[in-house]
């Protein structure tokens, strides 16, 4: 008995150490941000450890900020690729203290990290090729459609009134660069995601013109970065850094930067404007998951 309860304290103890971010972050001089490989202009990679984009740059002004909030005259940023299958697992173990990504906010995620206040409402969408005939959900029916692995995408298109009674293949890609090329390679008809991600990566391909979003939106999906569960103090700096960064306008000129204007490493533009949604989000920050903007 003596024994357990030690051994609960100890990982009480242990938890509690652990969501203290900004003393993990004082005591080691270094921060590690998730950041993902081809997560449109949100967050991708440019070769050699390099990670650009809207999240990477906002997350950027919040480490700034971290480090003069502890007064640390050098503060170094370890960048942790991460996929849609091991960030959350990444996030909770401390191996990332802020995820800077393309992570919708849910409440099934909730419970296991927290979120910032959202930067950017998604809808997701369909892309297709030009030449597949294609033009909204009643044109899956029977065909191959890919996703990424780990992401909720499908699921969201399975539970659209409209594909009730279709029968179409899921194809998983390990990634949203490997999803586009299972379309791109014609080895599935359609890939279903996040907006932004299909444009960036329409943007990026060889042929942008063969590809084009269509359809129906299949859902608004507040997107945000998140960090460990229980940590309020570092959740606080985070808050009030974005919030900050939305009453200079500053934020407003990060997402021109990153999707209206040409960025590396093609100087191609994903050309989206900013959505009545995201403006919203802005106008009352908040860290409201999906469920509530899917309310009436």
């Amino acid at each position: 008995m003596k024994k357990s309860f030690i051994a609960l304290s100890t990982a009480l103890t242990l938890g509690i150490a652990q969501a203290d971010t900004l003393s993990k972050i004082k005591e080691s001089g270094a921060v590690t941000m998730g950041v993902r490989e081809s997560s449109g202009a949100l967050s991708y990679t440019l070769g050699d450890g390099k990670y650009v984009g809207y999240h990477v740059e906002i997350c950027e002004r919040v480490i700034k900020a971290v480090q003069k909030q502890l007064g640390l005259t050098v503060l170094v940023t370890r960048y942790q690729p991460v996929t849609s299958q091991n960030r959350i697992p990444l996030v909770q173990n401390g191996t990332v203290d802020i995820e800077c990504g393309s992570t919708t906010n849910n409440t099934a995620r909730q419970r296991d990290v927290s979120f910032a206040v959202t930067t950017y409402v998604e809808e997701v969408r369909i892309a297709t090729k030009v030449s597949s005939g294609i033009t909204g959900i009643a044109q899956l029916n029977g065909k191959k459609v890919a996703t990424t692995t780990g992401t909720t995408s499908v699921q969201t298109l399975r539970k659209n009134e409209r594909a009730s009674g279709m029968n179409f293949d899921e194809v998983y890609g390990k990634d949203h660069a490997d999803s586009f090329l299972l379309m791109e390679s014609g080895r599935a008809d359609a890939f279903v995601m996040d907006g932004q991600i299909l444009a960036g990566l329409i943007a990026k391909s060889k042929s942008p013109a063969e590809f084009r979003i269509v359809g129906e939106v299949l859902s608004v999906e507040p997107i945000a970065i998140m960090f460990r569960k229980d940590d309020a103090e570092f959740k606080k700096v985070v808050d009030a850094t974005i919030v900050g960064l939305i009453k200079s306008g500053e934020l407003a000129k990060i997402y021109d930067k990153w999707f209206l204007q040409p960025i590396p490493p093609a100087n191609t533009k994903v050309g989206l404007p900013l959505s009545e949604a995201t403006k919203a989000a802005w106008a009352t920050p908040n860290d409201k998951p999906m469920e509530d903007y899917a309310k009436k």
